[in-house]
């Protein structure tokens, strides 16, 4: 009696050893199940490299089996991050299109045992439905850009502010400061308008102001590709901009393309905004990293155009 028990704890503990050995794996003990809920690579170039950064870090090279689902609405969103829990991945991803609406399915995957990381955005939850969130400070964003702004000392200050996608977590924060100027006085609010991140509705957005003929002196777009369209309508129009121009233009995510502009003399301010959480979330899973925190903030900066270098646009810029 006292040998088969003996062989029964060795049994027992050659079991224990090799569910531990697969405990960084999924509930199969193969692959980690991962669903990601994120906005379409074509919403932005910041987006086209976080997608990038995603299916990266998420590949079945580094063990995990990785699902997506990209749409701009936030309706379309819950009903993917829906199919992922009915699925039965291990972990749930999510960027947000908005920033509400979130709580039933968060709830829904806990009670399946799932974990929630959010990524690039907060949404409105009880923290207790998600693991930890890495996100850039949207309202520091916002905060460090119109501090900016109102550094440049302008004797008066006309904004066109051309928001994101409305409700999302970076259009409130990037709004956010701006719009406490225009509540001040400071600052006059020509137009407020959503080009939900695209480029062509901000080109349409200045035109009408333009012929209009009601006078601004500042483009204020809460992305780089808006700020691009923004630019085109003032091209067309025969209306200066940037450094040494009539019209001040800022953007935000620091795409290449567009701190290219600012060297040139063309834009005036780009806001940075990382989107590489990717690995952070991968060794959370993985227990490479524990956080003592909810929230993991990426740290951020501003650029000048009057102040940015060659080695800026190498070190910070997304893309090519």
């Amino acid at each position: 009696m006292k040998k088969f028990r003996a062989l029964l704890l060795v049994v027992v503990l050659v079991i224990s050893s090799v569910l531990c050995a697969c405990g960084g794996g999924g509930k199969s003990g193969g692959a980690i199940k991962v669903g990601v809920v994120n906005n379409p690579p074509s919403e932005s170039g910041y987006r086209e490299a976080n997608v990038k950064d995603m299916e990266k870090v998420f590949s079945a090279e580094n063990g995990y089996d990785l699902k997506t689902s990209y749409s701009l609405k936030n309706d379309e969103q819950l009903q993917a991050a829906q199919g992922f829990i009915t699925e039965g991945v291990d972990y749930l991803l999510i960027s947000a299109a908005e920033t509400t609406g979130w709580d039933e399915v968060l709830k829904k995957a806990k009670e399946a045992g799932i974990k929630v990381y959010l990524f690039d955005r907060m949404i409105d939850v009880d923290e207790s439905l998600y693991e930890a969130a890495v996100v850039s400070d949207m309202a520091k964003e916002g905060e460090t850009a119109v501090k900016w702004l109102l550094d440049q000392n302008l004797p008066e200050y006309n904004v066109i502010h051309i928001q994101g996608a409305m409700g999302s977590d970076a259009q409130i924060g990037r709004t956010g400061a701006l719009d406490e100027q225009f509540a001040s006085g400071k600052m006059k609010n020509v137009v407020q308008q959503t080009a939900t991140w695209d480029e062509a509705e901000a080109k349409k957005i200045v035109e009408s102001v333009i012929n209009s003929g009601e006078d601004f002196n500042v483009i204020y777009a809460e992305n780089d590709g808006m700020a691009k369209g923004a630019v085109a309508a003032l091209d067309e129009a025969g209306i200066t901009h940037g450094v040494d121009g009539k019209v001040v233009v800022m953007g935000f995510d620091c795409n290449k393309w567009a701190l290219r502009e600012l060297l040139a003399g063309a834009w005036n301010y780009d806001g940075q905004c990382s989107p590489f959480q990717a690995q952070i979330i991968s060794d959370l899973i993985k227990g490479v990293k524990t956080t003592s925190t909810k929230k993991i903030i990426n740290e951020e900066k501003g650029f000048d155009a009057k102040a940015l270098t060659q080695s800026d646009i190498d070190t910070y810029g997304l893309g090519e």
